[in-house]
């Protein structure tokens, strides 16, 4: 199997109130046959019925409430990047979990919940640098 994730799929309660959640964030869709597509960078991002999808996957939909797992992760280029983007959350609906803050490893972020309960980390991390295009590449740890 090849290193790479292409789509990441997040089960929704509504999918108009999701879909207005992500757009309210600058973000813009595309909604085909009840599945909203959003590109992210290099992968897509996909809105789906929550009930759809875990049947899709073949398990049983259990309760949309507490923590899934699952943090997804929005790396930006500044601290100010990280701040404007949690206020603008804030403002679409979403319900700030973690203020920004500077961790022990130096790095700024805060987190988020949409309105379906998706864990969002905002981070400006110096040791990601951000290619022109948004992509981060993991540094080689060994080598640092």
């Amino acid at each position: 199997m090849e290193q790479r994730i292409s789509l990441i799929t997040l089960g929704v309660s509504d999918l108009s109130r999701a879909r207005a959640f992500y757009e309210a964030l600058g973000w813009r869709g595309q909604e085909v046959q009840e599945t909203v597509f959003f590109q992210a960078g290099g992968l897509g991002l996909v809105l789906w019925g929550r009930d759809k999808l875990a049947r899709d996957c073949g398990v049983e939909d259990g309760p949309a409430t507490g923590f899934g797992g699952i943090a997804l992760a929005h790396n930006v280029r500044s601290e100010a990047e990280v701040d404007a983007l949690l206020a603008t959350a804030r403002q679409a609906g979403a319900t700030i979990t973690k203020p920004a803050t500077t961790n022990p490893l130096g790095f700024y972020s805060g987190a988020f919940v949409d309105p379906d309960g998706h864990a969002w980390e905002i981070a400006h991390n110096p040791g990601f640098p951000l290619a022109a295009d948004g992509s981060i590449t993991i540094p080689d740890f060994d080598n640092l």
